[in-house]
């Protein structure tokens, strides 16, 4: 298992994404040498949302009464950060249009919690990360990475496009919440982490892109769900709920989900 992008030459396999990357480190530095480091933090609870893996379909997410605490996963080795708030990150990268809303809320009192700040990362439909250096590939670029702050009902919204996928993961998206910070200049500052996570994609809907433009140009082995180890450990309690815009695919969906986190927790 590993969480090494997929680049248009071979390369190694790698163990899991670290967890392990130190906390004042400059992302940006991190290359392919990463890799090898023990799983992040365990499973911590059951799911704030019920999944229906089976057809790959589920109910709009919400709160669930219990409010259980979502589970923490590991970081992995390309995040930035870069802490710009922006609600569309495409710039531009082709892909079937993915709207992404992610509701915040208290796993101890079921309260939404605004003006927290939700920070994604992803890679494109080839399995590319922005800023990673490999061989040249992508240094100094941005694309499919920002920041939004939860609405009044816990709530932040994204523009982005269905990831693809790379050697050893399931598709899915990297997610930090941030608690206290403030903006200025168009970047988020301060505040602490209070969770760290990843989102996951019903296999009945991976299948169907994997299929589209230019998803179907990506030749890396595809990793089912059941078959990444770091999805095995809680990734079904954030596994997305996805509406499609219309009977084409390729015009679009929706993704929703449920976090719930203790706003004082720190790494």
């Amino acid at each position: 298992m590993t969480d090494t992008p997929h680049h248009h030459t071979a390369e190694p396999q790698r163990g899991p994404e670290p967890s392990d990357v130190p906390a004042g480190a400059t992302r940006r530095s991190v290359i392919a040498t990463l890799g090898g480091a023990a799983l992040g933090a365990a499973a911590l609870g059951l799911a704030a949302t019920r999944a229906t893996a089976a057809t790959g379909h589920r109910a709009a997410a919400r709160p669930d009464a219990d409010c259980i605490l979502t589970p923490e996963q590991t970081e992995g080795p390309y995040y930035l950060d870069l802490e710009t708030v922006r609600k569309d990150v495409t710039e531009g990268k082709a892909g079937v249009p993915l709207t992404l809303r992610v509701t915040v809320v208290d796993a101890t009192t079921c309260a939404p919690l605004p003006r927290t700040a939700v920070d994604i990362w992803h890679c494109d439909a080839l399995g590319v990360y922005s800023g990673y250096v490999a061989g040249g590939s992508t240094p100094d670029t941005t694309f499919l990475r920002g920041v939004q702050l939860t609405d009044a009902a816990g709530v932040a919204e994204f523009t982005t496009i269905y990831p693809g996928w790379y050697v050893g993961r399931a598709l899915h998206i990297h997610v930090k919440t941030h608690a206290g910070g403030t903006v200025s200049g168009g970047t988020y500052h301060g505040g602490h982490v209070s969770h760290t996570g990843q989102l996951y994609f019903p296999e009945a809907y991976n299948t169907k892109v994997a299929a589209l433009s230019p998803y179907r140009n990506n030749k890396a082995t595809r990793t089912l769900n059941a078959r990444d180890g770091i999805y095995r450990s809680g990734g079904s309690a954030t596994l997305l709920a996805l509406t499609q815009a219309g009977s084409d695919l390729g015009k679009g969906v929706t993704a929703t989900v449920v976090l719930g986190i203790d706003p004082a927790a720190t790494p």
